[in-house]
């Protein structure tokens, strides 16, 4: 009787498990056997959980990049070009490019604090266009801005 009681208790517990219990051993002992054998069991088992760091993230990196050595010579030649920067570009963001950079932007109504920005840039005539002055248009597919564009007149004529 008493087997019995211990045999449908053992069962109730197994159903209320559920099969996943099996499933993670059942995978763990395959890993476990298929693993070369080492001399020391507990470092068998932990090198089977062991993550492999040698894929490389895809997550693209946040913030700004510094500037290349070419586009800062491109920045310094537009420096020059207004008179604020004095010397020859070398590619190189030192104290006189910053200075330069600094009197740029006191010149042209900006805040002289002698970084790079997008309105510096702007008015370097090395920057967008658009860089904050509006938010980015969607794109637009061609049969509706035919539609949208064309004036009534033309439409009828095509």
């Amino acid at each position: 009787m008493r087997t019995r009681k211990a045999m449908h208790l053992a069962l109730t517990l197994l159903l209320a498990a559920g099969p996943g219990v099996f499933a993670n051993q059942a995978q763990a002992a395959q890993a476990q056997s298929a693993a070369p054998k080492k001399a020391s069991s507990s470092k068998a088992g932990s090198a089977s959980h062991k993550r492999k760091s040698s894929r490389r993230s895809s997550r693209r990196e946040r913030g700004q990049k510094a500037p290349t050595a070419d586009r800062i010579a491109e920045i310094q030649k537009a420096l020059a070009k207004d008179g604020s920067f004095t010397g020859a570009p070398n590619g190189k963001w030192d104290a006189s490019t910053i200075e330069a950079t600094r009197k740029f932007q006191e010149a042209h109504g900006l805040n002289p604090t002698g970084k790079l920005d997008a309105k510096t840039l702007q008015q370097l005539g090395l920057g967008s266009q658009t860089a904050g002055v509006a938010p980015p248009m969607p794109p637009v597919s061609s049969s509706s801005l035919q539609n949208a564009t064309l004036p009534q007149t033309v439409r009828r004529q095509q």
